[in-house]
């Protein structure tokens, strides 16, 4: 009781539009307050959504709904979120060179977007603590349902494709806040639909993921499979095309989203020079691999059990999508994979084989004891 006393004491009041300044001098794209209330509405989508089996086997914010929608697990007596988003850069490098089967990265990790606005995250959070309050960043945390904290807190609206869109600077973004005790000014304005009638983020999702307004089913869409452990559906591999990691279809076909991308140069996201690496992976390079060399190259990205087998099955995905079968350097990477330790490798080795018309290279497997061999050859 003494302590809690002591440090009652020492808060001072929060001017919120001086915080809400200082994320908007650090460049974020947006930034607002939420009350810390649980987020109710969404507790129930989640909870639908589970029973419907849309989350497949997609944890993240689906795993501890209880926790995720209720900002005072993370932070006991919250009564505040400051929410901000940081745009990322858009504008696509070149591919290199067709024969090294580049394979497509993902715009969101392209650049250390979430770094950038957690430091942003952490200074907002130090000055909240400098004036007596507790506080919390959650940025990239599954402690934390980020795209309602955002709605709630006025920086976009939900679109169709779930993400969540500003004003300006449509889903380029990411997201973040910094929960606290402190009791701060909400934003007064919900931002309003802008989708309005359109849905060409339904119509154009290469899988059918997008199964209503706002509702995904993950067990479709491509940006969870190439994160998903075990074999990659087999009659979703075609769709994954030239992806290695994440799938942008849902947004590059939005109108919004397709106006933001000159505002977000002008705001400076673009003065970040993408290297071409980072847009695009040439798989012939990734299969040649060593397991630590992959890591220590795209640890950064999120991988199942942090076993480079999966990034090895999804280039192979590729591969045999956008390769050139007659290619020296595609035959011996295929070879290569066909002799892999791990059976899921081998067994999309196979696969990629058979897209190239490399059967004979793959027919000794048809002598592989492991199941998950057996069942390409089916």
């Amino acid at each position: 009781m003494g302590k809690s006393k002591h440090r009652a004491a020492q808060q001072r009041p929060v001017d919120t539009e001086r915080l809400l300044d200082l994320g908007r001098r650090r460049g974020v794209a947006a930034i607002g307050v939420a009350k810390a209330e649980p987020f109710t509405e969404a507790r129930q989508r989640i909870e639908a959504h589970k029973a419907a089996g849309y989350h497949g086997s997609m944890s993240f914010t689906f795993r501890k709904p209880e926790v995720s929608t209720d900002p005072t697990r993370s932070l006991p007596d919250a009564r505040s979120l400051v929410v901000a988003a940081m745009a990322h850069p858009v504008r696509e490098p070149d591919a290199g060179d067709p024969a090294d089967a580049p394979a497509r990265v993902a715009r969101y990790v392209w650049d250390d977007t979430y770094a950038k606005l957690e430091d942003v995250l952490r200074e907002i959070a130090e000055s909240l603590n400098a004036d007596g309050w507790r506080s919390r960043v959650l940025c990239d945390d599954n402690a934390l349902v980020d795209r309602e904290a955002a709605i709630r807190a006025g920086l976009g609206w939900r679109g169709k494709n779930s993400n969540v869109l500003v004003p300006g600077f449509g889903s380029w973004v990411v997201l973040g806040s910094v929960l606290t005790d402190a009791e701060l000014t909400p934003t007064a304005e919900p931002v309003p639909d802008g989708c309005g009638p359109c849905d060409r983020c339904i119509g154009n999702c290469p899988t059918g993921a997008i199964v209503a307004p706002g509702v995904l089913d993950a067990r479709r869409c491509l940006a969870w499979l190439v994160q998903d452990h075990g074999v990659f559906p087999r009659e979703f591999r075609t769709a994954l095309g030239d992806r290695i990691y994440g799938c942008d279809d849902c947004q590059t076909t939005c109108p919004p989203n397709r106006r933001a991308e000159r505002t977000i140069k002008a705001a400076g996201a673009q003065a970040v020079t993408i290297a071409p690496r980072r847009a695009w992976v040439p798989v012939i390079d990734l299969l040649a691999q060593t397991d630590d060399e992959l890591l220590a190259r795209h640890g950064a990205w999120y991988i199942p059990k942090r076993d480079p087998l999966y990034l090895r099955r999804n280039a192979l995905i590729v591969l045999g999508n956008v390769g050139d079968g007659r290619r020296a350097e595609v035959r011996a990477a295929i070879r290569a994979a066909l002799d892999h330790p791990s059976s899921i490798v081998r067994a999309h080795a196979v696969w990629a084989a058979a897209q190239l018309g490399l059967d004979e290279l793959a027919d000794p497997l048809r002598l592989d004891p492991d199941p998950i061999v057996q069942a390409e050859f089916a």
